[in-house]
């Protein structure tokens, strides 16, 4: 008798279990919180998409995000960016494998992550904006100008909502680079679909 060895990410993959499918509007909001995670990634560490590629190499889920244009349409599906253009649908597969990827990333960076929540800590005990520390300031100014750069309400958002956004998934982040990351940010997500809330 044989017993098939499957790849890590196969099998973390089969850990990111469902209860029950998404509904669009569930899937929609999944969309959403996916990419802007990915988007706190890019502000604070400098991720861009090859990276992102190159993630998706190294956990085997080329079948799912291929190559830069397959990126940009998962990318782009969330409801929160701008424009019509190449949006997809995105499916519970291509929804886990990003989820992966980010924690991956999160992983890679994880000394970073945990150095500018360490900073936020102490500039808060010391009653400071974060915005006078070199790092949190050029994160949260990379966040808030891509952020109005590429969402459709990226215009309205008030400079502290973004930064409140921001600094909450910063913190998100020191979370989803631990071990069992992948596993948290797939319930986070479920718990928000079944919300059907955005960041606050």
């Amino acid at each position: 008798m044989t017993t098939t060895v499957k790849s890590p990410a196969i099998a973390s993959i089969e850990a990111l279990s469902l209860t029950n499918q998404p509904d669009p509007s569930q899937l929609d909001n999944i969309k959403a919180q996916l990419d802007l995670v990915l988007l706190a990634l890019e502000a604070l560490a400098g991720i861009g998409s090859e990276a992102m590629l190159q993630a998706a190499t190294e956990l085997k889920l080329e079948s799912l995000v291929a190559d830069r244009v397959s990126l940009w349409r998962l990318r782009q599906s969330s409801p929160l960016r701008k424009g019509q253009g190449g949006r997809k649908k995105l499916d519970v597969e291509e929804a886990r494998a990003l989820v992966l990827i980010c924690c991956y990333l999160a992983r890679q960076h994880q000394e970073l992550i945990r150095r500018a929540v360490t900073l936020l800590e102490q500039m808060t005990e010391q009653h400071r904006q974060p915005h006078q520390s070199a790092l949190l300031g050029d994160y949260l100014d990379t966040f808030n100008n891509t952020y109005q750069d590429r969402m459709e309400d990226g215009d309205r958002a008030s400079p502290e909502a973004l930064t409140h956004l921001a600094l909450k998934l910063l913190i998100d982040l020191l979370f989803y680079s631990a071990n069992n990351g992948p596993r948290r940010l797939w319930l986070a997500l479920m718990d928000r679909a079944k919300e059907g809330g955005r960041e606050e």
